[in-house]
């Protein structure tokens, strides 16, 4: 029973009073038009029960019509309302059926099917409804036209036949109805599901969805605005807040309008402030949305990228660290490689000038030569640290020159050719292969292979050292080029071999006791072959000998350079004037010995401040400046002299004699305004040429020296 007093009843009964004012006025018009064919007294009686029924169903309807919730037993006092005045209506057609007046059928017939029309659109979505309104009603009728009096002796059959096929189509119409309904019901189930779905998740969600017209009006925004700026829904839309930060509105209004013009999207990153007067990062995504017959509309989702803006902070902090620290270690490499270069400058130079004196004794000539070596191999040490400090900070700038493998192979192995066959070792050289020009850093692949060989020559004591040269074609432009160095020394374990090429590593600590070194070679090695997007390996068995390889892929180039031929070093001739800028006076000793056999005239100046003083008054042919010294430096005094006004501060060569020898180092002196560079230690050679060099030029000036 309670299953049947649904929702649909409730609905039933909100639109029944709805039509009130109109059923008043049909039942009065009724009764009027009834009391031409039934007595006033009955028409007036009908007319006062149906009117009281109407209020009385007024009364339970009221509820509803409110939108208030009611229980079954309001719905079943409302259902006995519905009952009564649909009896109540049959009732006025069976009087006037009743009546034996042609006119009262007609009129009865047009009662009773107006009362089932009534049920069939009005009462259908409710099955009680439909019941007490519509089907008992059409029961009464039926009844009545089958079993009832029939005071004008008409024919039953063809009558209750028609009224019976009207009924089917009413019923027709309920079941139509009632099917558009369930339809109606389904969609709209549909519907707020997908809405509640949606809500769910505008809700739910972090980011912030909205939608604005072209012209700013907040059409939609997601209640996910809250969290993220602190501002309500009710807010937002109640008054204009701007959210973006002063600092960026304008800007990003530009791009939203850019955005407008073109109908595309965007992503901008850019400040909203908080209700709280923060500034919070967002990125947004802007798209332009046009519904079509619609003006268009732009939807943007945001999120909060606070925790992102701050790890790309973070990051560009630890890169500025890195960029400081590698710059640190620059300067610190700059000032180790001069400190060391500075002093060795002095010792390799007087070692070699005391060597060279017939003056000392056989015994003193001995210990000059060995202080010589010992500087030398000091340098090497040094020059090797420096070395492995430029491929590690990608400083290396590979050159690209056409050389031949075979002929490098042969003449690297010249080199130690003498050293190799005192110790009573074998040299051999094989080449395989067809060997052709390729392109390549020669002076680095040379480096390569001399220390391999050197290694060999080092840790072998009996049979040989294999030079193997391998060249093939990788394609049609490019070569395979495979060397290796093969020995029959001491040899190392497979465990050691991977720590090999690693900085300052050796087989054992036994190693750099017993043969020296610095474990730096094969590690500048290893760099270097990488640098040229090749491999490196070794093969070695203890006790047995040690094979070391390397395998690079060049282009193929399609001549050779005829080779320079030497350029003999000679003594500047004439007299020359030159200015020595030293802040250290055993350098400027040393330089003064090296030159005292030369026809030049040295003056010196212990820093850049005296040096800058002497170039005023002129009178140089050339200068050698020092970089690093106390007062003024070299670059500083350089700047210096080339701003002033006399000519000969212009074109007088400056050349600068610095342990500086980085690249970066040497390109600040030549920005600096020098013309030239000398490293230290000073090679005599060295010296002489560039002293040569650019005094040959000293009448032209230092324009014609560059050309």
């Amino acid at each position: 029973m309670l299953k049947i007093l649904d929702d649909g009843l409730d609905e039933l009964a909100a639109r029944s009073l709805e039509g009130l004012p109109q059923r008043l006025l049909i039942t009065a018009g009724t009764a009027i038009i009834s009391s031409a064919i039934l007595p006033w007294q009955a028409c007036l009686g009908w007319l006062v029960t149906q009117t009281a029924s109407e209020f009385i169903s007024r009364r339970f309807a009221r509820p509803q019509y409110e939108g208030r919730a009611v229980g079954p037993g309001w719905r079943a006092a409302y259902l006995m309302t519905l009952a009564s005045g649909c009896a109540i209506w049959m009732s006025l057609g069976a009087m006037m059926w009743l009546s034996g007046r042609p006119e009262g059928a007609l009129g009865a017939t047009i009662i009773w099917l107006s009362v089932i029309f009534f049920a069939q659109n009005n009462s259908y979505q409710s099955p009680a409804g439909l019941t007490v309104s519509g089907v008992l009603p059409a029961l009464f009728v039926f009844g009545l036209l089958i079993f009832g009096p029939n005071a004008l002796h008409l024919s039953r059959f063809p009558i209750a036949s028609l009224f019976g096929l009207s009924l089917t189509f009413a019923a027709d119409g309920v079941m139509r109805s009632l099917a558009a309904r369930r339809a109606l019901e389904a969609a709209q189930k549909r519907l707020s599901a997908s809405e509640a779905q949606y809500r769910l998740l505008a809700e739910n969600v972090t980011d912030v969805i909205a939608l604005n017209g072209l012209d700013g009006e907040r059409l939609y925004i997601s209640p996910s605005v809250q969290g993220a700026l602190g501002y309500s829904v009710e807010e937002m839309y109640a008054k204009p807040i701007k959210t973006v930060h002063p600092d960026d509105e304008i800007w990003v209004q530009q791009e939203v309008a850019k955005l407008v013009a073109s109908a595309g999207q965007a992503t901008l990153q850019y400040r909203v402030l908080h209700q709280d007067g923060r500034a919070v990062w967002a990125e947004t995504q802007f798209v332009v949305i046009a519904p079509e017959g619609e003006t268009p509309q732009i939807l943007s989702v945001s999120r909060n990228i606070d925790g992102r803006k701050a790890l790309e902070t973070e990051l560009m902090d630890a890169r500025r660290r890195a960029e400081e620290a590698a710059a640190a270690k620059s300067d610190f490499l700059a000032n180790m490689t001069h400190e060391l270069r500075t002093p060795l400058n002095a010792i390799i130079g007087f070692s070699g000038v005391l060597s060279a004196s017939p003056s000392l004794e056989p015994q003193d000539a001995r210990h000059a030569r060995l202080i010589h070596m010992a500087s030398e191999t000091l340098l090497e040490l040094v020059s090797s640290v420096l070395d492995y400090s430029k491929l590690e900070a990608d400083g290396v700038v590979l050159e690209q020159r056409a050389f031949d493998a075979a002929h490098m192979a042969k003449g690297i192995s010249s080199l130690l050719a003498e050293q190799i066959a005192a110790k009573g070792l074998d040299l051999e050289v094989i080449m395989e292969g067809e060997p052709s020009p390729l392109s390549g850093d020669v002076g680095r692949i040379r480096q390569v292979l001399l220390n391999f060989m050197s290694n060999a020559l080092k840790f072998t004591h009996d049979g040989g050292i294999t030079v193997r040269v391998r060249q093939a074609p990788q394609s049609e432009t490019e070569q395979s080029l495979r060397i290796e160095v093969a020995d029959t020394g001491i040899g190392v374990s497979q465990d050691q071999i991977d720590r090999l090429f690693e900085r300052f590593t050796q087989a054992d600590a036994s190693v750099s006791r017993q043969y020296g070194g610095t474990g730096l070679g094969l590690a500048i090695c290893k760099r270097t072959v990488e640098l040229m997007g090749g491999k490196i390996g070794c093969d070695s068995t203890l006790g047995r000998g040690t094979c070391f390889w390397f395998e690079l892929v060049l282009p193929a180039a399609e001549h050779l350079e005829t080779p320079a031929e030497p350029v003999e070093i000679q003594a500047p001739e004439g007299k020359l004037r030159m200015l020595l800028v030293e802040d250290v006076a055993v350098n400027r000793e040393l330089i003064s010995t090296l030159l005292a056999p030369f026809d030049v005239e040295i003056e010196t100046a212990e820093n850049g401040a005296v040096g800058l003083e002497a170039m005023r008054r002129g009178g140089f042919d050339l200068v050698l400046m020092d970089v690093q010294m106390p007062v003024m430096d070299g670059l500083t005094a350089t700047r210096a002299i080339r701003a002033l006004s006399q000519p000969h501060a212009q074109t007088t060569p400056i050349i600068a004699m610095t342990a500086n020898v980085l690249p970066e180092q040497i390109a600040k002196c030549l920005e600096a305004g020098m013309d030239d560079h000398i490293g230290k230690p000073i090679s005599p050679a060295a010296l002489l040429g560039a002293l040569s060099r650019w005094a040959d030029g000293r009448d032209v000036g230092r324009q014609a020296a560059f050309g």
